[in-house]
Order: C-alpha cells, then structure tokens, then sequence
C-alpha cells in the first residue's frame, strides 16, 4: 500500500472553535454540516389514546445487531418542551422507524411542521397507514422497509433548554422489507432510493456507490 503524503504545496488554515463560546445554535449548524450524510428515521409513534404521530429524526444510527437496536435522539423544541415523538415513546414504549425513498421526499419534509399535539401527520400529507403486528404505531405503506421497536432506554443529554436532546434506545423486534429491496438476506441500495439529510435544507441522494473489502493483516504473533 502506498502511504498517504499531506499536502505541502499551499499553506493550510484552520478555524477553531469553542462550543462554549460560540452559541447552541451556531454548534447545531457546525454539527450538521460536519456529520454528513445522516440517514433519516421516520418515525410513527401513537398516544395513550391512540392517536398517530409521524416525524422525521435524522440524529440516528443502528447500534447493536444482538439485541438488534437503533438509536434516535429527539432535540427539544425551541421553547424547551418535548416534542410529541417522544412523549408518545415515554407514554407508550412503542414506535416504528420506517425508510425514506425519494418519491416521498415530500411528505416527509412536510411532517417536520411542529403540527400541534394530537394531530396525526400521516394523513394531513397523504401518507397511507399500514397495520404492524407486534406494536399499535400504524407503519407508512409507501416506505420499502419498517422497524417495528419497543424502547430499551432513554437517556437526557443536556439540560432541558432548547439544544438539549433526549437519546432513545429501541429494540427492533420485527423487520418487514419489501421484496424488491431484499435479496439473500441483504437490502439493495439501487432500488431503495434512500434520502439522507444535509446542512441546512439540504438532502443527499445515494449514487456513486463502490465497494472496498476489508483488508486481512498477514498472522502476526501478537494476536496469536
């Protein structure tokens, strides 16, 4: 393998900055435009009283494979209350993470509205619900592929002012993948069409996909 040599030709400059100084706001554009690209969890959840709830998450990661798990972190609204995706998890225990193609880039976009409490978004935009089997949260018919979850944990980061999240652990207890995204036990990235979120109004399509093995280091008796 050839090493990999800096540049030398032109002087570089770096701009350092202290979160601590510059601002909760200013640290939040500084991590989205950093952290790129971030998939999107669209999230149905639903009430004590059952009423459904639909918003998308893109502070989100897989976390474990034994338990399966996922991670979503849900960031305070602007006057420092929960939004309703998490008191739906706290009240319930329940929700869905379904995935976000292009030809509902839309919708989705829509359901980040701050829709008042107890206002189902899947039918204000036209979504179609679809019945799970082991929780009450409807999935979302136009999605390829849903995680139907039950919390683990939930963790507060923060305070409780605006910029303050609250992180959510979930079991994954039931997959259900469209048959035109699965194939020998893997999801096809071609015909899933998965969105991913940016800076700022920004989105990411996937394209210019390549593949590169792990490399396996010759025995050495140090991990022998």
């Amino acid at each position: 393998m050839k090493p990999v040599t800096p540049d030398t030709s032109q002087k570089k400059t770096s701009i350092t900055l202290d979160p601590k100084t510059i601002g909760n706001k200013a640290a939040y554009q500084l991590i989205i435009g950093s952290i790129v690209p971030r998939p999107i969890a669209f999230v149905s959840t639903q009430n004590a009283e059952g009423i459904g709830n639909l918003a998308p998450f893109s502070f989100f990661s897989g976390v474990s494979s034994h338990p399966p798990a996922l991670m979503i972190s849900v960031a305070r609204n602007s006057d420092g209350s929960k939004k309703d995706t998490l008191r739906n998890i706290e009240s319930t225990g329940e929700l869905v993470v379904n995935s976000v193609g292009e030809w509902m880039i839309e919708a989705v976009n829509q359901c980040s509205a701050q829709y008042p409490f107890g206002v189902d978004e899947m039918g204000q935009v036209g979504l179609t619900p679809l019945r799970s089997e082991r929780v009450k949260p409807f999935r979302v018919a136009e999605s390829l592929i849903h995680l139907e979850c039950r919390m683990m944990h939930i963790y507060e980061i923060g305070d409780g002012s605006e910029g303050s999240a609250t992180v959510v652990i979930a079991e994954i207890i039931l997959f259900h993948i469209d048959s035109t995204v699965y194939r020998e036990g893997k999801i096809l990235l071609e015909p899933l069409r998965a969105i991913s979120r940016l800076a700022g109004k920004s989105y990411g399509k996937i394209s210019g996909v390549f593949d590169l093995p792990r490399p396996k280091l010759p025995p050495s008796p140090l991990r022998e």
